[in-house]
């Protein structure tokens, strides 16, 4: 057959007798010229375009300019093609009633559709190139086409072509399409001014383009690359080369910074407050205020929400035309009779809808379409719940800085409340927000679904969906159970931790005394209970996925057993499966309801929770403070920094100073009013009850001076400082600020921020950030002034110990220090700081004497009265009195005295008296401490922490080392292999962790649920297929017999189905717990019996994240991923299956699909994976500025730093803000690509059901579960994703389990050794070699030693002259690799370990305690009488003491024996081991914090109490041992000196003799 354009088989189609335009194929053909105009014109460009767009590196994105109307003509172009693609199809099948081939009729159409997909590509290559010249191409094409179009519609009128014809609907469209794009092009022009003007428009790019940091390009660019995320691609395929870290996502764009939208925010709620301001009893709306600032987007993602639930229902619509028409098709097989004339080939719109693979194409453009509908509101509803908690979080941290203190200490507002507002109540609003538009578009659906149901099925539809909406609320009540039983869950897990946080602390002594079992014990009760509430959460777990899964099968049933009992015509597919289609939508509306009630009802929580927050107590106004105040809070918005220059403060200003102040300044006491800083008058203050808690101040402050508050414990001293600075409420009175006198100010104003005070509290806080950091506060860096700080509060020698110097980060997150180091650094702070007034609260409480003195000297007297700076010092140390200028004495919360020291002496004889007497007093102390030096035993306790851990930085994963070491080449690839492998030996040990029984189970019930689900529907295919066929021959008795037997299988396969989702569900929950159980029990064991060199190395943070955040994913997160992962693949696969079965021909469009699935998980999990690591990893940092800005409000509020904290907040909200919307926008990506993919496989199942199908049931059945891939498609890699994320715990877990164990069972059984070894305490040390692991040097090198029985021994030596591993080595703590140790005769190394350590007592230099009682404290194991435990305590001087408690022996002690002085503790310490009767006791280092009283009598009662005993003492402070029978001198592992004290003493130039005299 000949082609021709205008068909062959008409002979008057050439004929152009009525008029030229008359002639049906001339205007077809008239309609080609624009198209291939276009083509032409634009193809030559575009060429050169790319031509030199691919030499320049890629145009930088700030060229993405927006050309007007541009949103418009996307929309416009997109509806140009679809109709295109109406018109080619309209073509095609006109074409196929004809006898010949009439290209006219579908040629024009395609090529328009070129054309038009050209213009758009044209028009966008033009855009990012900013050319707009050239847009007058497509000016000139939408004119030619408009007019061409209107010609065709014009003669159709005038044949008179019906309206209800198809093609003159889609000629009059089209006519309107390409008039509006004209439109839209001229209004370019107009705008833009790049043509018949004379001076066009200049345009920049939007703002955030031009920074280069801003790498979230969403906002910028076009529309189709913001539907398909495509400008994602270059993200999600570099994450495979390099891990994307924060640099890579770079910042975010303006619009959606903290900043902007806390700005709308404020604004939206301070309306509300204005609204609600006469009405006392109302309060202002957070609701309201959201929706003001956010009811925009949030109403644009309502409105793609609508129109995504709605052609979602083109599914069931189009399945059932397609089964419909198929059954058509197949039935009347005898073909209609081709119609001759072609003037008259118009086709009605509905015989061209009821054609089949029109409506294969229609719904792929649907799903498409829907998807992409979807995607947008999701992604237009998560941008908006990010701009939500940016907002209410700069709203919380402002309000904080506005907390009155009193709020904080009388327990109205707790750190934990604030913390639950920061992390819980604002992602519960955000939860909401991206639940929200659920809300209204539910009911919706459902109301749809319900009606369509009705139109297929009649009455018994409603039975159906009856029974689905009787089951919703059974899933309500189920979530609100999920919550309690997490709940329960959580206090259980919090409980488990702290004992296992206790354990890690004292390990050591746990190890020593062989109480790991005890301890072990408890924990594992805790676990246990908290198994049990885990228990109840999987059963609701797995009873929510079984309705779920079960509701959709029970309705189905229900529907069709009534349809088949109650209707006289058989079921026919389109209605089977259509309705089948229905109830999957149905069903996903109503399951989430239950949540996003569940979310709506926290939200509302949340709310009144954060309303009451923002309405509670502000600070009172502080203008008093002067005028600075005002401005600190303006500058917030364009926060620059507040800090004036530093000029160098050391040399000529001081001395220009000096010359001016001499004649001005009289050097008697200060009377006059311009000396005074600070003055109080007639003060009255209160902490917030209304009762004064200071009452009748009256106080001066000298400027320039030292003022000094002394008095006793809880006398105000503090709350006159707190007073000053405006924390407290000031019932009346008050305090006048003192502004720089004129003179001065005039030079004084550049160098001191004038109104700042620098203060220390009494209880030191600490930023987590490094040492330098802390000390600077934000103040510009100084060297020589840094360097001459630290010094004053000598923190130079802390600092060298630390690993990274004063880089190191401290507080939470890095490493801890010591009370006296923190104070230090507190004190260093305020020293540090630029400012005329400094307040020091309490600085010397936690420093020692020559810590206390060498600050005195050094940084009050030298460093700040140098630069005469205000000084308002709180002490208790009265030895300090005569340096003041100024004093000022207190008691119950009022000023006792006021005045110099002279003064005082003069007037007040008593008072100074009785400072005298307490002078002396302290004098005596003194020379106590003076012994007692706290710091040496501070930096030693560092360099212990310090130093194990530098010597070899453990990795945290084993695997990857053993991996690496492997390829040591380790070239990229290698790295890139890691990272795209998903974990698969980590899944195998985790699913046989919880028994293969169990995993066995799972396997084979999951695959048994899935064949039944997948025999349902194959049933129903074969039933609906049988019946039509059944229909010609019109035998009733077969039918019901038929009907009888059909209705009893199907619904003995669903019941089959709803009781297998039952077992599934609880398996894999049950397999879930089951393994949690198990991991937690190997890894605690593991830990506890772990050698001790292991907790030196590894930071306890590290393994106490192993029994937190780790074993939480184990026990909760991995069970439902796990389940959520096979229940979607195994849906995917068995609808392959399906397909596959219906029509083979599928199997080959499958295999380029499953390649581009492959490539897209592989990349996605990359990038996925990345981006949550860098989620998690920001929200620490930001929760935590968060609770250590609550913890430190007075010295923020003090030093007048609120800005830059605020600055530093939003830097943080913003930084974790990006990453969550990376992290959203790439699950964006995924859903949109594997929606597609979705698509294409409708339509190519569509397509080959339609061409090879066996029967119009199986065609049904190909099509529905097509479309439910569609669904889970995405559920797979977002689950495998997960998984992967989740095993890294599982992987960490068994990092730790691989570690190797202490060897505790020794060559001799526990029977063999006697019960009261060791009797004598004779210990033998022959030729001891010592080390802490295989790999490192020998600490004890051929120690030889013979100690007799009741001999007191004392050792001592340097620092790390293995002295402490020496009394290690008696308990084989450390590795003894040759020689040996006998004690009694026996060789300790062949004894079992618990034997060998439950023999010996040790007492240890740090005091450690644990909660509980001080009876278990004493003797965990409950083996001793009262009368033992009250023996052991008089011993240890602490039985008065105990006996003053309520409850004696079972008074509690709190976490780390808080309640206890240090002393006290230390005291307990020895009581413990007075109280296990051993003759061996080894003390080391025990008396370093004990006051010398306290040590002489321990002294004592050991000589006497273990007269018969042997003790071994390692001694710091030699005097100790003096009396001692025997004295061993150690240095670097060897023995050098080793005779009776007297001997050692009478060699002059002896070791020892050299250390006495040091000590004395």
């Amino acid at each position: 057959m000949r082609l021709a354009f205008c068909g062959n088989d008409n002979a008057s189609a050439y004929n152009i007798s009525a008029g030229v335009l008359r002639n049906v194929c001339f205007v077809d053909a008239l309609n080609l010229v624009p198209h291939v105009f276009l083509l032409f014109i634009t193809f030559p460009i575009l060429f050169i375009g790319w031509g030199s767009q691919s030499s320049k590196v890629q145009i930088h994105h700030n060229t993405w300019l927006h050309f007007p109307g541009h949103n418009l003509r996307w929309i416009l172009t997109f509806t140009l093609l679809f109709v295109h693609v109406c018109e080619i199809a309209e073509g095609i099948v006109s074409d196929t009633q004809m006898k010949s081939r009439h290209l006219h009729l579908f040629l024009p159409a395609i090529m328009g559709f070129v054309a038009a997909t050209v213009s758009i590509v044209y028009y966008h290559n033009i855009e990012t190139s900013n050319f707009p010249k050239l847009l007058l191409a497509l000016f000139l094409y939408w004119i030619m086409a408009f007019v061409t179009k209107t010609i065709k519609l014009v003669r159709y009128c005038q044949d008179g072509v019906p309206f209800s014809q198809l093609r003159f609907c889609i000629t009059g469209i089209m006519v309107i399409l390409y008039g509006l794009l004209m439109a839209v092009e001229i209004n370019v022009i107009r705008v833009r001014r790049y043509v018949f003007f004379m001076n066009p428009q200049k345009v920049k790019p939007p703002e955030d383009l031009q920074d280069l940091g801003v790498r979230f390009l969403q906002p910028f660019v076009n529309l189709l690359s913001k539907a398909t995320y495509w400008w994602m691609n270059t993200l999600i395929i570099s994450a495979h080369k390099k891990p994307v870290d924060l640099k890579a996502i770079g910042k975010l764009p303006i619009a959606m910074r903290a900043l902007t939208n806390y700005v709308c925010l404020k604004e939206a709620y301070e309306e509300q407050k204005k609204k609600v301001a006469d009405q006392p009893n109302r309060s202002p709306s957070i609701w309201l205020a959201i929706y003001s600032a956010f009811g925009r987007p949030i109403l644009l993602s309502s409105t793609f929400r609508y129109l995504a639930d709605l052609l979602g229902f083109a599914g069931p619509l189009c399945i059932s035309g397609i089964v419909q028409g198929f059954q058509n098709t197949t039935n009347n097989t005898n073909t209609t009779e081709k119609v001759k004339d072609p003037s008259n080939s118009y086709l009605s719109s509905d015989v061209f809808l009821r054609n089949v693979y029109v409506l294969a194409v229609l719904l792929f453009l649907a799903l498409i379409l829907q998807r992409t509908f979807l995607q947008a509101s999701y992604y237009v509803t998560t941008e908006t719940g990010i701009n939500l908690r940016g907002a209410l979080l700069a709203m919380i941290y402002n309000k904080i800085l506005r907390l009155s203190t009193s709020n904080l200490s009388m327990g109205e507002m707790t750190l934990g409340q604030i913390n639950n507002l920061v992390a819980i109540e604002t992602n519960q609003l955000m939860w909401f927000l991206f639940l929200c538009p659920n809300l209204w578009a539910m009911p919706v659906q459902i109301i749809m679904g319900v009606i369509l149901l009705y139109n297929l099925l009649g009455e018994s539809a409603l039975v159906g969906a009856a029974v689905i909406v009787l089951l919703a609320p059974i899933q309500y009540f189920i979530a609100t159970k999920l919550a309690e039983a997490q709940k329960s869950t959580l206090d259980y897990s919090t409980e488990r931790l702290k004992k296992t946080n206790e354990i890690l602390k004292g390990i050591k002594l746990l190890k020593l005394y062989a109480w790991e079992h005890i301890f072990c014990t408890s924990v594992e009760e805790t676990r246990m209970k908290e198994l049990t509430s885990l228990k109840t959460f999987a059963l609701h777990t797995s009873l929510s996925i079984f309705m779920n899964a079960a509701i959709p099968i029970a309705a189905v049933l229900a529907t069709f057993v009534t349809y088949a009992y109650t209707n006289d015509k058989p079921l026919q597919p389109a209605q089977a499966f259509a309705s089948l289609s229905l109830f999957h939508i149905l069903v996903t509306p109503l399951f989430l309801l239950s949540t996003v009630v569940r979310f709506a009802v926290k939200a509302i929580i949340s709310v009144q929770k954060l309303n009451e927050f923002l309405l509670s107590d502000e600070i009172g106004d502080d203008s008093w403070r002067g005028g600075d105040g005002s401005v600190a809070y303006e500058s917030c918005k364009k926060h620059t920094g507040l800090h004036t220059k530093a000029i160098n403060r050391r040399q000529p200003l001081r001395y220009q100073l000096e010359s001016y102040e001499q004649p001005i300044r009289k050097q008697t006491r200060p009377v006059e009013i311009d000396d005074i800083a600070i003055k109080v008058t007639n003060g009255y203050f209160s902490w917030g009850s209304g009762l004064a808690t200071l009452s009748n101040i009256n106080i001066r402050i000298p400027t320039g001076q030292m003022t000094m508050i002394v008095g006793q414990v809880g006398c105000g001293k503090s709350s006159l400082l707190l007073a000053i600075l405006g924390e407290m409420q000031t019932l009346e009175g008050k305090v006048h600020w003192n502004n720089v006198n004129e003179t001065e100010s005039s030079f004084e104003a550049p160098r001191r921020n004038r109104y700042s005070v620098a203060y220390a509290a009494q209880k030191p806080w600490l930023l987590n950030a490094t040492v330098e950091e802390n000390i600077i506060f934000g103040s510009p860096f100084n060297k020589q002034r840094y360097k001459a700080v630290t010094d004053a509060c000598s923190l130079q020698p802390d600092i060298d110990l630390l690993p990274f110097g004063d880089q190191t980060e401290i507080g939470e997150r890095g490493i801890n220090l010591s009370g006296g180091q923190r104070q230090r650094i507190c004190v260093a702070r305020a020293l540090y700081q630029n400012t005329n007034i400094v307040f020091l609260d309490d600085p010397f409480s936690a420093l020692d004497i020559h810590l206390s003195d060498h600050l005195m000297q050094e940084g009050i007297l030298k460093f700040l009265q140098e630069d005469k700076r205000t000084l308002v010092l709180v002490t208790h140390k009265l030895q300090y009195l005569p340096h003041a200028d100024w004093i000022i004495a207190m008691k119950d919360g009022m000023v006792l005295r006021e005045g110099t020291l002279k003064d005082i002496q003069n007037k007040d004889t008593e008072l100074y008296e009785h400072w005298k007497t307490l002078m002396n007093r302290q004098d005596q102390e003194l020379e106590k401490e003076m012994e007692a030096d706290q710091t040496t035993l501070e930096r030693k306790t560092l360099r212990r922490a310090m130093y194990p851990r530098e010597s070899k930085a453990q990795l945290e994963d084993e695997d990857e080392e053993e991996e690496e070491e492997e390829d040591e080449d380790d070239n990229m690839s290698t790295v890139l292999r890691l990272r795209t492998k998903m974990p698969w030996k980590t899944c195998w040990r985790y699913l046989t962790s919880g028994g293969f029984f169990l995993l066995f189970l799972m396997i084979f019930s999951k695959l048994l649920k899935h064949s039944v689900i997948v025999a349902i529907d194959y049933w129903l295919a074969t039933w609906t297929s049988m019946d039509n066929a059944n229909e010609v021959r019109n035998a009733d008795e077969v039918k019901s017999t038929n009907k009888t037997y059909h209705v009893a299988v199907f619904s003995i396969l669903s019941g089959a189905g709803i009781v297998l989702c039952l077992i599934t569900s609880l398996t894999v929950e049950w397999m879930g717990l089951t393994a949690a159980k198990n991991l937690h029990h190997n890894l605690l064991n593991k830990i506890i019996l772990g050698p001790i060199r292991f907790f030196d190395m590894t930071p306890l943070g590290l393994i106490l994240n192993r029994f937190s955040a780790d074993t939480n994913i184990i026990d909760q997160h991995i069970p439902p991923t796990l389940e959520s992962l096979t229940r979607s693949t195994l849906l995917c696969l068995s609808a392959i299956g399906m397909i596959s079965y219906a029509t083979p021909w599928f199997l080959v469009a499958l295999v380029p699909l499953g390649i581009a699935f492959y490539f897209i998980q592989k990349y996605f999990r990359v990038a996925s994976k990345d981006l949550q690591e860098l989620d998690d990893s920001t929200q620490l940092p930001l929760l935590c500025h968060f609770s250590e800005t609550a913890e430190g409000l007075t010295t923020i509020r003090a030093f007048r730093h609120e800005a830059r904290f605020k600055q530093r907040m939003l830097e943080l909200t913003d930084t974790n803000n990006i990453a969550y919307l990376f992290l959203s926008a790439a699950n964006r990506w995924l859903e949109v690509r594997t929606d597609y993919l979705g698509a294409c496989i409708v339509l190519t199942a569509a397509v080959t059901s339609i061409t090879e199908g066996p029967n119009s049931g199986f065609v049904g059945l190909g099509l529905l579960y097509a479309l439910t891939i569609t669904n889970y498609l995405n559920w797979v890699v977002r689950n495998l994703a997960d998984l992967e994320v989740q095993m890294g715990a599982v992987k960490k877990v068994h990092s730790f389990l691989n570690m190797e164990s202490e060897n505790y069972d020794g060559y001799l059984d526990p029977s063999q050794v006697p019960k009261d070894w060791p009797q004598e305490g004779e210990i033998k040390i022959e030729n001891l070699c010592v080390r802490y692991e295989n790999n490192l040097k020998p600490v004890l090198k051929h120690v030889k030693a013979y100690i007799k029985p009741g001999q007191k021994v004392g050792i001592c030596g340097r620092t790390g002259s293995g002295k402490s591993s020496l009394s290690l080595a008696f308990f084989r703590m450390v590795d003894i690799f040759d020689g040996r140790i006998v004690i009694d005769g026996i060789d300790i190394s062949k004894l079992p370990l618990h034997t060998l350590r439950s023999r010996l007592s040790i007492i240890l230099q740090d005091p450690i305690l644990f909660s509980g009682s001080i009876r278990f404290n004493l003797d965990p194991e409950c083996k001793c009488t009262d009368d033992r435990l009250w023996e052991a305590l008089e011993i240890a001087q602490l039985k008065n003491m105990v006996k003053s408690l309520p409850g004696g022996l079972d008074a509690m002690v709190t976490e780390g024996g808080e309640n206890f002085s240090v002393g006290q503790r230390q005291l307990f310490c020895l009581a413990r081991a007075f109280v296990r009767k051993s003759s061996i006791l080894i003390m080391d280092e025990a008396t370093a914090s004990i006051d010398m009283a306290t040590e002489n009598i321990l002294q004592k009662v050991v000589m006497t109490a273990f007269a018969d005993r042997t003790v071994v003492t390692i001694a710091h402070r030699v005097h100790t041992i003096l009396t001692a029978d025997l004295v061993i001198v150690m240095k670097r592992g060897n023995i050098l000196e080793y005779d009776t004290p007297e001997n050692l003493l009478s060699q002059e130039d002896g070791i020892f003799a050299s250390f006495v005299r040091a000590d004395m």
